[in-house]
């Protein structure tokens, strides 16, 4: 069998280890699993604080501070206004001292409130606005609510139907009269397209989520097919076989001592 650099192959087989360890969770909860999610956890904090190093810390701190003196604590430096958010930044670990966990109520305050007055009208404008404008003017068009684009898919009926269901998922929620006769209807009809949007919402996410399963799936496969050459066929068939037969049985032994202990309690 022609095999891989051993660098390349260690690495590949470390990835496809930790992949079947985070699908024995499927079994149940195991040491294996446990590793799985401790190494990922672990790495992604150290891969996160390298990056905020290399894009906050470094670029708009230090590099700002550069031509100060240590001295003068930096004062004389070009970007001095820079000390602030660095003390309020020291702050926040007080959080670790019983005593001096108070200090870094500041800090976090002063950031919630800058974050909040940020994120407020940017949330307004791109969720709550720019909605109502595309559902008034730019979803309706006008041009072609009796022209010759009646018909056609992007403009026309399609948009009319978007407008009413929108119309009609506002009626739902609207509270401040009883939901009888021709209101109740609208309501209800406002009820089906919120479903319908709900149910396309999670669609949507489940099937981004089968997606990364069938990634893995393949980078598995990939897997076997670099470690050995694509002529070991049976090799690559044995290596599923077993693969897919450890979790089958497993799920299976769940399932039958699953239904032993109901049965055993009832």
């Amino acid at each position: 069998m022609e095999l891989m650099q051993v660098d390349t192959f260690l690495w590949t087989t470390l990835g496809a280890f930790l992949t079947l360890c985070t699908f024995s969770f499927l079994y149940k909860d195991n040491p294996f699993y446990k590793f799985a999610e401790h190494a990922v956890v672990g790495v992604s904090a150290g891969y996160f604080a390298i990056i905020l190093w290399h894009t906050g810390l470094q670029p708009k701190l230090f590099n700002q501070l550069r031509d100060g003196d240590w001295f003068f604590l930096w004062l004389n430096a070009s970007g001095a206004h820079y000390i602030i958010p660095a003390i309020l930044g020291i702050m926040m670990w007080t959080r670790f001292s019983q005593k001096l966990s108070w200090v870094s109520r500041w800090p976090i305050a002063m950031y919630m409130g800058i974050a909040a007055g940020l994120a407020v009208p940017q949330e307004m404008k791109a969720r709550v606005i720019e909605q109502m404008y595309s559902a008034m003017y730019n979803t309706l068009g006008w041009g072609s609510f009796f022209g010759t684009g009646f018909y056609d898919s992007t403009s026309g009926l399609s948009q009319i139907i978007i407008f009413i269901g929108t119309l009609s998922a506002l009626f739902y929620f609207f509270f401040s009269k009883e939901h009888t006769g021709f209101f109740k209807g609208v309501s209800r009809f406002g009820l089906w397209i919120l479903m319908i949007g709900f149910g396309a919402s999670f669609g949507y996410t489940v099937m981004g989520r089968i997606s990364l399963f069938v990634q893995r799936i393949q980078f598995l496969g990939d897997w076997t097919r670099v470690v050995w050459d694509d002529r070991a066929g049976a090799l690559y068939m044995l290596f599923w076989v077993l693969t897919f037969g450890i979790f089958a049985v497993m799920a299976i032994y769940e399932i039958v001592s699953f239904a032993r202990r109901k049965q055993a309690t009832s």
